[in-house]
Order: structure tokens, then C-alpha cells, then sequence
């Protein structure tokens, strides 16, 4: 992910102006974090965290949040404009924590540049991390059928729900909820909310 890293961080500032506010989200986004952050226990970790703005809104929930990104420029924008929460340079296919340590882990679009063939390494990731029965909210582009598409920052990847929920329970997650949202004039997009499988299946 090298070529994406380094394509965020040049317009790391672009990207913060533009959708780095709880603000900006739409409001059954908001809904859904904060429905889905209430209903865990334990630490959580917002993987792919960009500017930080979730990893603030998850503190401010009352959860032992702390955000990761291998872009550098969002960490040290997070750290300035949220002093006091936790930001780390870390990728998401290599998370700083002890196996089933966490509660929860949310990955609001920080997959999105994952095609097929690759999207095991973070799911693997974030099954390895979470406590059996913790919860992931994965946020992604939805679509009928799984194909790439041109993001302004680099190659993307469109998923239809039944593949990235195919691949999420071969990485050891029930899936609980999958949302998805059309709106005019913007890219389709979805949700889906999963709980950490209790005991692992071959």
C-alpha cells in the first residue's frame, strides 16, 4: 500500500478540510457509529483513522479509543487538533495489540483501496485483534457487482455486499447488519456490522 500511503499524504490536508468532521458525515453514519460504539466492551481501535475525527467522537463516547494510519501527516494533524487522544503511525495489517485484546474495531472506509485478492490481509488483522464476540463496523463503496473504480486519490474498489460478507465470515466474523445507502448525486455506499466469531471454524 506504499504507492496509496503516499498519495494520502500529499493531500493529507485537502482530505482533512474536506471530510475530516464528524460534521461533515451523514447523519445515519453518525447513527450507526455511535449505536454500534455503545454496544461494546473493552478498548477499540479506528483503523485507517485519517484525521482523527472518529477516534475523538469514540473518546468522547466514553470508549478506550485510540486511531491508526500509515499516512504520517494525518497522525500529526490528529495529534494537534485532539490533544490528549491516542494516535499512532501503524498499519492496519500489523496492529499494535495482543491477540483478542479489543473490544471493537472500526475500519470506516480504511479498506477501500483493498482489491479482492487482498482484502484477507486486514480482515485476518482485525479478527486476530478482536476478543471473540467484539464487534467490527467496516464502511465501504457499495455496489451490484465488486469492480474498481477511480477514487480522486488512488484506484478504489466498489463491493457488492455479498462478496465483502463472504470474505468477512472466511475471516472468522458473523455478520449482524449490513447497511447500504443511495443518494443522488453521490457514490453509493454501505455498512456492515459484524461480531468477532466465538469459536473459529475451518
Amino acid at each position: 500500500m506504499t504507492t496509496v500511503t503516499e498519495a494520502y499524504a500529499k493531500r493529507a490536508a485537502e482530505y482533512t478540510d474536506l471530510i475530516g468532521s464528524v460534521d461533515a458525515a451523514h447523519p445515519s453514519d453518525r447513527s450507526l457509529i455511535e449505536a454500534w460504539a455503545r454496544a461494546l466492551s473493552g478498548p477499540a481501535v479506528d483503523a485507517g483513522c485519517g484525521p482523527g475525527h472518529w477516534t475523538d467522537h469514540l473518546t468522547g463516547l466514553g470508549l478506550d479509543a485510540r486511531g491508526i494510519d500509515l499516512v504520517a501527516p494525518f497522525i500529526v494533524g490528529a495529534r494537534a487538533r485532539y490533544p490528549g487522544r491516542r494516535f499512532d503511525v501503524e498499519s492496519i495489517e500489523a496492529i499494535a495489540e495482543e491477540d483478542g485484546s479489543l473490544g471493537g474495531i472500526l475500519s470506516w472506509f480504511s479498506t477501500i483501496h483493498y482489491t479482492p485478492s487482498r482484502i484477507a490481509a486486514p480482515l485476518a488483522e482485525f479478527a486476530r485483534v478482536i476478543r471473540p464476540g467484539g464487534g467490527l463496523l467496516l464502511g465501504y463503496f457499495d455496489a451490484e457487482s465488486t469492480e474498481p473504480f477511480t477514487h480522486a486519490v488512488a484506484t478504489a474498489q466498489r463491493w457488492a455486499a455479498r462478496d465483502l460478507r463472504a470474505a468477512l465470515e472466511r475471516a472468522g466474523f458473523d455478520v449482524v447488519e449490513v447497511h447500504r445507502r443511495s443518494v443522488a448525486g453521490a457514490r453509493d455506499v454501505g455498512a456492515i456490522v459484524c461480531e468477532r466469531r466465538l469459536a473459529a471454524t475451518d
